[in-house]
């Protein structure tokens, strides 16, 4: 391998609270290790744009406490395209980058891989997303923040779901993963949560119904996550009134509220750690891997395995649920 004297950082796809932790910490770890750093402002849409300025350790001072990225994020339908990434590739050599630095979920980290193959190019991945479905790590950065956002919404949208002794459905993120319903459910004491992976094993609502989950109870609160596989919170809504009209239902869907906000002790913590394992996996001449983290051990997990595997449910957390909502 060619000696990595540059490096360019990017965050890309949905933002998540942690990214401005992570930019901060590998700015600084590469810094530390005598390495120049550029900062690629909104993901590979600006990386084709050619907005790239070099960072300083002051360009990255008192922003670890911030939500979003002070990098900014965008789509890129162009960076999809052969001669789009032809031409990020020759933007990258005219600003003498020598190996990257991707913050994202998974389209990011994909897009990532597909380059790196295509230009031999260093790159080492984040995992940068709110619905924690990447493969290979415990934790993504921004997950622990916005389950916190979520039980706090919950816990208000409670108050007002005891006093009118109402079914609450609470729509959460997770297209694909049910991370953020499962355990927002639990952290908030909800009665069951709806989630892609095993919607297509059980009827959840109609398990739910079955099993007289309002007996003790003058108000329920189901968390649901958005995937077209669950049919959403509206979904639900929908299925109750027809098929179970005694129910007084109401629906909130929290949307990006899930997103903002200063992230967490944990993710700021995560964020920092990762960033800086980063930096040691390009000065141990790694390329192409995801920093993860699996029972609080960094790892790198290459980018076929964090993008191509499903990363499974935790069964028992569903038990627990169950027992715990009688």
């Amino acid at each position: 391998m060619a000696e990595i004297k540059t490096i360019g950082i990017l965050t890309s796809g949905g933002d998540a609270p942690g990214m401005n932790a992570a930019i901060r910490s590998v700015t600084r770890a590469a810094i530390f290790n005598d390495l120049k750093v550029k900062g690629i402002y909104r993901g590979y849409r600006g990386l084709i744009d050619d907005e790239i300025v070099e960072f300083k350790t002051q360009n990255v001072s008192n922003i670890i406490q911030q939500g979003g990225t002070i990098l900014k994020t965008a789509r890129c339908a162009e960076f999809m395209t052969v001669e789009g990434r032809q031409l990020a590739y020759d933007i990258l050599r005219r600003h003498q980058i020598d190996a990257l630095v991707v913050i994202g979920g998974d389209g990011s980290l994909t897009g990532a891989r597909v380059f790196a193959n295509e230009f031999n190019f260093p790159i080492i991945g984040l995992p940068g997303t709110i619905d924690n479905d990447l493969y290979g790590t415990d934790s993504t950065i921004g997950y622990d923040t916005a389950l916190n956002t979520i039980m706090d919404c919950v816990d208000k949208i409670r108050d007002t779901a005891t006093s009118h002794e109402r079914l609450f459905f609470i729509e959460v993120m997770g297209r694909n993963a049910g991370f953020l319903a499962l355990n927002g459910a639990i952290a908030s004491g909800a009665e069951a949560a709806i989630i892609p992976e095993i919607s297509t094993e059980v009827d959840q609502l109609a398990e739910l119904i079955q099993n007289g989950f309002r007996k003790s109870k003058n108000s329920s609160i189901v968390l649901v996550a958005e995937s077209p596989i669950t049919g959403g919170a509206m979904g639900m809504a929908e299925r109750v009134k027809k098929e179970f009209p005694r129910y007084d239902v109401r629906v909130t869907i929290l949307g990006h509220l899930q997103r903002g906000g200063s992230p967490t002790a944990h993710d700021r913590i995560l964020a920092s750690r990762m960033g800086a394992a980063a930096i040691d996996a390009l000065m141990e001449d790694q390329r192409n891997v995801m920093i993860g983290i699996k029972n609080d051990d960094i790892v790198y997990v290459p980018f076929s395995k964090a993008i191509k595997n499903d990363k499974p449910i935790n069964r028992e957390l569903l038990n627990t649920l169950r027992r715990l909502s009688i």
